[in-house]
This record gives structure tokens, sequence and C-alpha cells, in this order.
């Protein structure tokens, strides 16, 4: 794994977790990122928001950005198959 996909997981913001490749699925093994809810109103696209050790960061990240954390649902990545 390249050290510049290890240490700099801002890159992963506005990617699709689908379309992320082995190495980067395995940079994000043991983090939280935050996806906006599926709403039928908004249909939102399925992007990385946020990337944390802890939802609380990701929530800080949001913020930070001017985002209302609570639309948001955060999951564990785990290691990749």
């Amino acid at each position: 794994m390249s050290s510049r996909t290890a240490n700099d997981l801002t890159q992963f913001i506005g990617r699709e977790p689908e379309r992320l490749n082995l190495e980067e699925r395995t940079a994000l093994a043991g983090k939280w990122v935050a996806l906006e809810m599926y709403s039928p109103a908004t249909l939102p696209a399925r992007r990385i928001e946020a990337v944390g050790e802890s939802p609380g960061g990701c929530i800080k990240q949001l913020n930070e950005r001017g985002l209302d954390a609570r639309v948001y649902e955060f999951s564990l990545c785990g290691s990749p198959c």
C-alpha cells in the first residue's frame, strides 16, 4: 500500500465506496465513513463525505464543512474481501 493512500484519507471524500480499488479499501479498513442517508425526497448520491477514526471524528468533519450530520449514516469499514 502506498503511503499516500494510507496517510491522506481526505482523498476519499466525494468518492463512491463501490468504486474503490483493493488498495484504497485496505487503507479505509478500521476507519469510519459518513454517507448521506437515503431519502426518496433527496435521492442522494452514494458518496463518502467524511472519514475518521470514530463517528465523532466524521461528525466534526461534516460540521466543519457546514453539513448537517443528522442526515448522514456512519459505517465502520471492514477488511476488504
